[in-house]
Parts: C-alpha cells; sequence; structure tokens
C-alpha cells in the first residue's frame, strides 16, 4: 500500500458568485502521477493554486505529508516539499543555471566554499534523475527542452517532493517530449509523487496512474488510468462526446494569394532568414516548429506589425503593406499568439474588442464618432455565431476564460462586419493564425480547428503556425518546418512523418538549417 503524501478535503473557492472550486476533495500516494484534466475554467488552475499557497480556499483544509498545510503561503508550500514546474518558464536568461537554480532559496553573494556546496549539490540532483545540463550555462542559451530540466532542477533543489507540472509538454519537441517522460519515471521510480496537468489525451494515458476530472468547478470523475480511454476522458471533461473535425484534402486550392521571396527581417533575439514561401487560397499551410525560431517574426510580417530587411513579400499582386489596418482592411485576418497582450484589451469590454481591428472603419465609425449600436449588434452577432460565453456584450473581457477569449478573437477574424447587415459578406483573403487553440481544452480546440477548415473550404488561404504537432499533421495541407529563422521546402502532409517533422524541429532536415545539438555534458568538467 502506498503512503498518501497529499490530501485536499472539501476545498472550496469563490470568486464573487462564481464557485471556482466546489468542495473538491483528493489525494495523492507516493510514487503516483496523477493527471488533473478539465475544460478552460473547470477550476484547474485554482486548485493548483490553493494548493501552491497563491490564493486561500473559502473553506476545506490540505495535509502534506500528515500535517496541515498553512493557507495562502508559497513559503510553507515549498517548505512543506510542493514544488511546481509553470508552463511559461520564469527563468532569468542573463544568468547561469545554477544561479537561476539557487536564485530565491538562498543568497547570490554567498562564500565561495558554499557555491562549490551548491553545485555539488545541483549535480547530484542531475546524476540522479538524468537531468543533464551545463550548470556554468547561460539559460539565455539553452533549447527548450533544457530550460524546461531547469525549472524541474529548481524545484527539486528547493527539495520538491510533489511536483505539479502544468501542460509540460507544450513547447517541447517529440524527441524532448519522450526525454521528460524518462525523467518523470525515474522520478516516479525514486518516490517523487507528480501531478500532471495536460489537455494532451494521449499523454495522459500514457504518463499518468490515476485521472481526476474537475468540470464547472467540481470533481465529476476519477479512475485508474488503465481503466478508461480517450474518449472517455473527453466526455468527462465536456459532458458530451467529442468529435474531432475531419480534415479532408482541399478540393478548391486556387491562385497564390501572398508569396515571400526571400525575406530577411533585422537581427534580433527572433527573425527570419530567407524565407521563401507560397499561400494559395483554399489551403492549410501549417509551419510546425518549437516557439522562437522565427515564427513570431513571420506572424508579425504579415499582419503588418514588423518590416522586413530585405527580400519581397506580394499580396494579392502588389507588394504587402506594413500598415495593420490597411492589411485588415484588405482581408487579413489575424489570430495572434499572445491573446492576453496582444489579441485582447482586458481591461476592454466584449463589444470594444470584438470591434477593435475596425474601430475606424466604416463599419463602426463615422465622422469620428464610435457607432457604438452597430458595434454592440455586431458584437452579439459573433457571441451567437461562435458560442462565446461569459456574461454578454457589456462585461470586461479579462473576466472571459481562455478558451471564450480565442472564439472572441476568432470571430472577429473570420465574421465581417456587413455579414449582421445582410450584404454577402467577403471571406479573408489570408487568416494568419499563431498557436490558435494554444492552452485550449478539447472542446475548444475541435471548435477553433473546425471553424480553420470552413474558413478555408470557403477559400481563405490558412497560414497555421502551431507547437503541437499533432494539430499540424491533422490540419494542415502542406507542412514546412521553421528552425533558426530558416524555412523547410513545404510538402503535401502525406508526405511527412512525425520523426522527419521531429528532426526538422530540431534542425536537422536539410543543409539550409543549422544543426541544433545538445553540448556534452561532463559534470567531472563542471566541478573543474
Amino acid at each position: 500500500m502506498q503512503d498518501t503524501v497529499l490530501t485536499l478535503t472539501q476545498i472550496t473557492k469563490r470568486f464573487g458568485s462564481l464557485v471556482a472550486n466546489d468542495s473538491i476533495s483528493l489525494h495523492l500516494q507516493r510514487g503516483e502521477v496523477l493527471a488533473l484534466l478539465g475544460e478552460n475554467g473547470a477550476g484547474k488552475s485554482t486548485l493548483v493554486s490553493i494548493l501552491f499557497g497563491h490564493y486561500a480556499a473559502d473553506s476545506g483544509k490540505i495535509e502534506a505529508f500528515g500535517k496541515p498545510l498553512p493557507p495562502s503561503d508559497p513559503n510553507a508550500s515549498l517548505a512543506a516539499g510542493i514544488g511546481m514546474v509553470h508552463q511559461h518558464f520564469t527563468l532569468a536568461d542573463n544568468l547561469t543555471v545554477l544561479d537561476n537554480v539557487r536564485l530565491g532559496s538562498e543568497s547570490l553573494w554567498m562564500p565561495f566554499f558554499h557555491n562549490r556546496t551548491a553545485l555539488k549539490k545541483l549535480l547530484d540532483i542531475s546524476q540522479r534523475f538524468g537531468l543533464f545540463v551545463d550548470p556554468h550555462a547561460l539559460v539565455g542559451s539553452l533549447s527548450v527542452g533544457e530550460r524546461q530540466r531547469v525549472e524541474i532542477l529548481k524545484a527539486l533543489f528547493r527539495g520538491a517532493r510533489i511536483l505539479i507540472m502544468d501542460e509540460p509538454t507544450a513547447v517541447l519537441t517529440p524527441t524532448e517530449s519522450e526525454d521528460l517522460f524518462t525523467v518523470l519515471a525515474q522520478m516516479v521510480a525514486q518516490g517523487l509523487s507528480i501531478i500532471f496537468i495536460s489537455h494532451k489525451l494521449n499523454e495522459v494515458i500514457r504518463v499518468s496512474d490515476r485521472v481526476a476530472v474537475l468540470r464547472a468547478g467540481k470533481l465529476v470523475a476519477e479512475s485508474a488510468t488503465a481503466q478508461t480511454s480517450q474518449a472517455e476522458l473527453a466526455q468527462w471533461m465536456v459532458g458530451h462526446a467529442i468529435a474531432p473535425p475531419q480534415r479532408h484534402p482541399s478540393e478548391k486550392i486556387g491562385s497564390p494569394v501572398c508569396e515571400m521571396h526571400q525575406v530577411h527581417t533585422a537581427p534580433a533575439r527572433e527573425c527570419l532568414k530567407g524565407v521563401s514561401l507560397t499561400m494559395h487560397r483554399g489551403e492549410i499551410f501549417a509551419i510546425a516548429g518549437i516557439s522562437g525560431n522565427g515564427q513570431l517574426a513571420l506572424a508579425e510580417l504579415l499582419c503588418g506589425t514588423k518590416r522586413m530587411s530585405s527580400g519581397q513579400v506580394v499580396f494579392q499582386g502588389k507588394p504587402l503593406p506594413a500598415n495593420p489596418a490597411k492589411l485588415v482592411a484588405l482581408g487579413v485576418a489575424r489570430i495572434p499568439e499572445d491573446r492576453h497582450g496582444v489579441g485582447l484589451i482586458g481591461d476592454l469590454a466584449v463589444w470594444e474588442n470584438a470591434a477593435a481591428e475596425r474601430m475606424h472603419s466604416a463599419d463602426f465609425s463615422r465622422w469620428g464618432w464610435v457607432r457604438r449600436r452597430v458595434a454592440k449588434t455586431y458584437c452579439q452577432a459573433l457571441i451567437a455565431a461562435f458560442d462565446v460565453r461569459g456574461g454578454g456584450a457589456n462585461v470586461s473581457s479579462r473576466s472571459l476564460s481562455g478558451g471564450n477569449m480565442q472564439k472572441l478573437i476568432l470571430g472577429r477574424a473570420l465574421l465581417h462586419p456587413q455579414s449582421v447587415t445582410g450584404k454577402d459578406a467577403p471571406v479573408p483573403e489570408l487568416i494568419v493564425a499563431h498557436q490558435p487553440t494554444w492552452g485550449l481544452d478539447i472542446g475548444a480546440v475541435a471548435y477553433v480547428q473546425a471553424q480553420l477548415l470552413a474558413a478555408r473550404d470557403a477559400g481563405a488561404a490558412v497560414l497555421l503556425i502551431s507547437d503541437d504537432l499533432d494539430e499540424v499533421l491533422t490540419m494542415g495541407d502542406r507542412i514546412a518546418v521553421m528552425h533558426a529563422g530558416h524555412i523547410t521546402p513545404a510538402r503535401e502532409a502525406k508526405q511527412w512523418s512525425r520523426e522527419a517533422i521531429g528532426l526538422a524541429m530540431a534542425g536537422a532536415d536539410s543543409a539550409s538549417m543549422r544543426s541544433s545539438r545538445t553540448p556534452h555534458f561532463s559534470a567531472t568538467a563542471a566541478m573543474a
């Protein structure tokens, strides 16, 4: 019988009239992986925030290793042996691995002998769990997979015996994901316990021992993983069966909408280096790759917020204007990667965000005055057409869940204001969809993907940029891979294998893309 290391009893948390967690009871055993599942807004983040001390529960109690866990105290959670690996890494790029691991747990201004003690402890942990990374390397020089190892090392260095992992494979290549699963197996074999949060149900089935499913703040299902299936998990999460979108080969691939020829952008942390590609009407051109390899620069260039330093971009037969408002008027629809910081203005109402990209156009403005009634009528049509839930047109956009924020952005991109007036609304010429399903639950993912396929079938050219290899293979008519600012030649989806895409994501696809290998690591050299 395994020992119980964590017990949550009747945890309830309210935000005003919203019950985020409704009397949730869970337990975690030593050497166990518990997968925590649920739709966006189901209450997972709130529950984890309570566990890690960021929120205080309104009622209920938590025990870690048989002792009560003080509420609303992150330091108490850390001291109790609870660590968290966030989806977005919290690392200082200009510091070394060792300094990042020590940061926040002890002063960096310690005697030299203490530094060596910390280094030895880090190397021992690295060796024990197979988390090899050069302790003297600057974090800014590391790959995404290596940075994640640093995040895990930070938690273990502080004595974590329970590890919360939030979407740990979201930014990893297939090979890096396999490496992570190997590390998790070693951790569990040595008695660590893991709470694994993921929307990728195939990973959940593979990694976890048990699953717990939240829906609308309630714990609706618990099961041994071996006794359930992906289909059943999806149904528990959303309350009904989910039919994934069925992609069929495009039958209406037409003329080029946008062509890029040897495009470079100014040197920066993320830039384009001689990128050439062509996007056609009626197709989804999918780009795979690890975030930070030029995808953001490409999306910003095509949306008019970034200029090229050399090369040529032709849109509808004319040079692409570096002007976002003009591009929206010409039929470029954007779904940005950062829905919070770029896609929406959280303090504005839903209707204001719905009209934001065309606020100064004749659709929503006259003689310098905003046509509020028209804008709100359009927003109500968008809410109905794209099933945006969260309180209506007048609520703050910040109050929406991630899935509903994405539906709002998707509707703004795809639903032209003229559709509300009964006119024949134009289909977007080009849709730049950057990570359109990132962080969404399975129901929202299926919805967004179905809308993009419908836009393609209506004649739009869709540029899909995604870290999710399954999404790229499911959605793409043609696929290319970006690495270090370069892009591979595009090929039909059926000509790619998962292994080939994974290699290309690591920079090994063609001579035009530079190899990216993890440097040899030596513990002996690190101590020298």
